[in-house]
């Protein structure tokens, strides 16, 4: 049996998937992720580029539940809209993207969404510092009063212009700062405030996409490449941040600081590449997510992928 079939299945491998359209409604993305082979998906709550909304009704939300085990999808995930930008100097920027994610994370939860992932933002406005420590800061509003089951994830970047969080030191800085602007001030602070503010950087996961980091330097060509670069986020981060992981491949030479996903094996990466991300025994839990270009090469990747699990 395909381990990602089947409803007795117990967690001791990866899931594979792809985000999917929810045109028409959320209740519809268990549906189309089921039609393309996956067992797990991604999808978008709302418009990527903006404006409301749509309302999360008790029936939308039952129906969607209902879908999702009618679907025999496993878990689900959603990504925050292209226009978030928490290390912004234009408060309306900023203070927009709060409640964004504050929102989102919230119709995750109502949904039973796992993961919210999001891109920080770009330090054109304040520098690298500051912008890291903006971040920082726009999180720990988002997570202060939240008690909702999706979790925050933040995505790397490919590290284009001065888009940050496209290293692991960059990500790890962020988490750090979250809850350091929490008052009292940090030399005032008791035990129980300082943890608070663990508290709110273990909300915090991190989310790996295999283009946005091999561009950003990442190699995992080969099985000894893939084990250095996770025994570096091992010594970084703690393997423990990492959620979850989009698999695409690359249309850009490595440290090319370009994002530009590629299908499966037809990129800088190459096949060689997934085959020993796959086989890396670190990752043996963590699901992966594709988004390489929509179509029928889309539901070929997912193929792909399922052959190299095996």
């Amino acid at each position: 049996m395909d381990p990602g079939s089947g409803s007795g299945m117990t967690k001791n491998f990866m899931l594979i998937g792809a985000h999917i359209s929810a045109a028409g409604g959320v209740v519809n993305a268990p549906k189309n992720a089921s039609a393309i082979g996956c067992e797990v998906f991604q999808f978008f709550s709302r418009s990527p580029q903006g404006g409301k909304a749509p309302e999360l009704t008790p029936d939308t939300v039952k129906e969607f539940k209902s879908n999702l085990k009618k679907y025999k999808q496993k878990e689900c995930y959603i990504h925050a809209p292209y226009f978030i930008n928490l290390a912004s100097s234009n408060n309306r920027i900023y203070h927009g993207s709060i409640s964004v994610l504050k929102e989102e994370l919230e119709r995750g939860s109502k949904l039973g969404v796992k993961y919210l992932m999001f891109h920080p933002g770009s330090a054109k406005d304040l520098g690298q510092t500051a912008a890291e420590k903006k971040v920082a800061q726009g999180i720990s509003e988002i997570l202060k009063d939240y008690k909702g089951s999706c979790q925050l994830l933040i995505e790397m970047s490919a590290g284009a212009g001065q888009i940050i969080g496209d290293t692991f030191e960059e990500i790890d800085n962020i988490i750090k700062n979250v809850g350091a602007g929490l008052d009292p001030p940090a030399k005032k602070r008791t035990g129980q405030d300082l943890s608070l503010q663990k508290s709110l950087q273990d909300k915090i996961g991190v989310c790996y996409d295999t283009a946005h980091a091999f561009a950003s330097g990442y190699d995992i060509r080969t099985p000894a490449a893939v084990k250095k670069t996770f025994n570096d986020f091992n010594k970084i981060l703690g393997i423990k941040k990492l959620k979850l992981i989009h698999v695409n491949d690359s249309k850009t030479e490595l440290n090319s600081h370009r994002d530009r996903h590629e299908h499966i094996g037809q990129g800088k990466i190459g096949l060689a590449g997934f085959h020993a991300l796959l086989a890396e025994p670190k990752l043996k839990n963590i699901n992966l997510i594709l988004e390489t270009p929509f179509g029928d090469l889309r539901q070929k990747d997912i193929k792909t992928l399922k052959k190299l699990r095996k």
